[in-house]
């Protein structure tokens, strides 16, 4: 049996993630402590809220030294929604907020006139592979392109590099990064734990990272 840590910083509706991993028969430990998270097999950041009132909470519980720790032993770590948010460089939400700068890059707002489209955008979307190929070897090998997933953001990641970016999503005009890669950091805009059998394919998929 696969065990996986998910870190509660008090930002998250854990009951939901922690399901979705036992429904695929994985043991699950709720991590809160910095020794906890560098023993992880495999770990995830999840989270829903606002980028600076997340980075404060786990500055204030003083867990980015466990995960940039747990990143440097080589095993995945998986973050989600705004978990994935706070792996970019830094965030503009209310104000210009340091992140863990795990995967170089920015958190942009949404653009609120984008064809009539909603912010914040909660609804289900295609998720599309952006070239061939790019997705062997990662989480999405068993996912077929062009699958809906299920969104619930305002903001969105823009990594440095487009080789950081996994996937994309159409918002009207915008072409945004919606999942994102680099080594054995990644993370999905979506939440793979309300995405039905496309999210439990991904998530089977992390834990055979």
């Amino acid at each position: 049996m696969k065990s996986v840590s998910i870190i509660d910083y008090g930002m998250s509706n854990l009951l939901s993630i922690c399901r979705a991993f036992e429904h695929i028969g994985a043991k699950v430990n709720i991590v809160t402590k910095y020794e906890e998270i560098i023993h992880s097999d495999y770990l995830v950041l999840p989270g829903v809220g606002a980028f600076p009132d997340g980075m404060n909470e786990l500055n204030s519980r003083k867990l980015p030294e466990g995960i940039h720790e747990f990143v440097k032993t080589g095993k995945p770590l998986l973050g989600v929604c705004l978990g994935m948010q706070m792996l970019l460089s830094k965030g503009f939400e209310h104000t210009e907020t340091l992140g863990l700068n795990l995967i170089e890059g920015e958190v942009l707002a949404l653009p609120k006139d984008e064809l009539n489209f909603k912010v914040p955008n909660i609804n289900w979307h295609e998720v599309i592979e952006p070239s061939e190929n790019k997705w062997l070897n990662t989480i999405f090998k068993e996912t077929p392109n062009n699958s809906f997933f299920y969104f619930v953001h305002s903001y969105f990641a823009q990594p440095k590099f487009e080789d950081n970016i996994l996937s994309k999503t159409n918002f009207g005009r915008l072409n945004f990064a919606s999942a994102i890669q680099k080594n054995n950091v990644m993370g999905t805009q979506f939440h793979p734990e309300k995405s039905g059998k496309n999210g439990l394919r991904l998530i089977e998929s992390f834990l055979e990272f």
